[in-house]
């Protein structure tokens, strides 16, 4: 029996370096980080782990101290216009840490070619030991968890997996019988998942989904989701990734933070 793996999200704590972040993750009892080697906007704070040098020995220096690993990296976006051979030294330098899991975004309302892409990423990952996850977000082209099935399966490579996200699989109103079916049937696409919880009714206005997805999402069991029912309908003992930003606990710095939503999260699987 293997034990839990519980990862540390980089958006729960965005202000830490990477060596920051995976020391934090030590200390709070995570065995994984997810490393954001691309910044997910142009305004948010980065630490450019892609040109750094410096820093990407500093990161793999704190991994090695530390005995923490890392799960995932982020964030890639698959665009109309987008080259995915350019990807592959985001790709390798991912494989040196030692990732195995892409979270990647779509963003190309042209399905056919999105879905070509996916492939193509799939193939260009594979040597790397790489998968490469859709995520569905209610504000992209992948606004679903069916599209995001569909796209996947359409690609049809063997590495092509759906990222699962509590806030937007609550957001964008998905079933959890759909995921239940989709688990079953394909358990290997879903190699890990990103838990957080979420307060109130979904809002009409899409710009403030966003908003909330990017600070105003609670820990695990401080809201609304039902994560009991989202973690039934995954497979049994999938990796799970803390990604709980909120501005409600910018209070605590970014070890408690960490510690907090670990802790909240363990309570609830008990």
């Amino acid at each position: 029996m293997t034990s839990q793996i519980f990862s540390l999200a980089a958006l729960t704590v965005l202000e830490l370096s990477p060596p920051d972040m995976i020391e934090a993750a030590a200390r709070a009892g995570y065995s994984h980080v997810g490393l954001r080697l691309e910044p997910a906007t142009a305004e948010e704070h980065h630490f450019a782990l892609m040109t750094d040098l410096a820093l990407r020995q500093q990161t793999a220096k704190a991994l090695r101290d530390t005995g923490v690993k890392v799960l995932d990296i982020e964030i890639l976006r698959l665009k109309p216009h987008t080259e995915v051979k350019e990807f592959e030294r985001f790709l390798d330098v991912g494989a040196q840490f030692g990732a195995t899991e892409l979270l990647i975004a779509g963003n190309d309302p042209d399905e056919g070619r999105l879905t070509n892409h996916f492939a193509e990423l799939c193939d260009l990952a594979l040597p790397f030991g790489i998968y490469p996850h859709l995520e569905f977000m209610p504000w992209t082209d992948s606004p679903n968890l069916g599209h995001a099935l569909r796209v996947v399966a359409n690609a049809g490579r063997p590495n092509g997996c759906v990222l699962v996200d509590a806030f937007h699989f609550n957001r964008s109103r998905s079933s959890l019988a759909d995921l239940a079916a989709a688990v079953q049937t394909n358990p290997q696409r879903f190699r890990y998942a990103q838990m957080c919880d979420v307060l109130g009714p979904v809002p009409d206005d899409m710009a403030e989904i966003l908003r909330q997805a990017r600070t105003e999402r609670r820990f695990p069991g401080d809201g609304d989701c039902d994560l009991p029912g989202l973690l039934a309908a995954l497979p049994q003992g999938v990796p799970i990734s803390i990604e709980a930003p909120t501005r409600q606990q910018q209070p605590l710095d970014g070890y408690e933070r960490a510690a907090a939503g670990l802790g909240k999260m363990r309570k609830l699987l008990r």
